[in-house]
């Protein structure tokens, strides 16, 4: 039987609620296996594991009645080791990592922010900062809607001086928002938002941080900005002790939005 894995903990973390059910129909009983001053909270991992609502929403509610006794290491939704030895032996592994782990996430929640360009409001922005653009556009609308390639061409300055604005815009926001973090962790690209990242907030920090969320969102109205959290911190903990169950659970991020 493999071992799914939800988070990992200091040895001395207070116990689990009795009872504690996590992921599977029916719901594996959650326990806790330990390795020197750690502990991993677990359970057998059910087959044919898939991302659903309920077994999302189970792993979080792990995480949850765990982080209420202490600092919680998460696990992505879908990690899965071997066996419980399998899980122990890369705690032992990996010891000074976690325990460095547990101290800088102890008392901070992550929150992922993601944003995008109203189109509308940003073809504003390109025309306005770009004289050329403007030329071409009006020279076309002069003559009637202009020749294919002029049209052509006025696209593709257009596309490239949205682009441009993309990678300017997201790294304004990252600059914003990263004084009133402890930590930034950038998503991966190609996700279909110009700026996908996570922030580590100590959680009585985490009013200025909205407050800040909410001064970029009046400074750069031509921006859709999205949060979500509190998050427990997974962008913050890698390498974990177990892969994400790939095909089996498709490695979903629990929460991660």
């Amino acid at each position: 039987m493999s071992t799914y894995v939800y988070g990992i903990t200091a040895g001395s973390h207070p116990p689990l609620p009795e009872g504690l059910a996590g992921v599977g129909e029916p719901p594996r009983e959650v326990r806790v296996i330990g390795a020197g001053d750690l502990a991993a909270v677990v359970s057998d991992a059910p087959e044919g594991l898939r991302p659903k609502r309920r077994e999302l929403l189970a792993h979080q509610n792990v995480l949850s009645e765990a982080g209420a006794g202490g600092c919680v290491l998460p696990m992505r939704f879908g990690s899965v080791a071997p066996d419980d030895s399998a899980v122990t032996g890369v705690l032992a592994e990996r010891a000074e990592h976690y325990k460095e782990r547990l101290g800088a996430l102890d008392g901070r929640v992550e929150y992922n922010v993601k944003a995008n360009h109203v189109e509308e409001a940003v073809l504003h922005h390109v025309m306005a900062e770009n004289p050329e653009i403007r030329a071409l556009a009006e020279s076309n609308r002069q003559s009637g809607g202009g020749s294919y390639e002029s049209k052509i061409q006025l696209g593709e300055m257009v596309a490239a001086a949205i682009q441009g604005k993309e990678a300017e815009d997201a790294v304004v926001l990252e600059r914003a928002l990263e004084p009133v973090a402890d930590a930034v962790s950038v998503g991966p690209e190609s996700t279909g938002w110009l700026a996908n990242v996570s922030f580590l907030v100590r959680q009585d920090s985490a009013e200025e941080f909205l407050a800040a969320v909410e001064r970029v969102r009046g400074d750069m109205p031509h921006l859709e900005v999205r949060v979500n959290g509190p998050l427990p911190p997974y962008s913050f903990v890698e390498p974990g002790p177990a892969e994400p169950a790939g095909t089996a659970a498709g490695g979903a991020d629990a929460g991660a939005g």
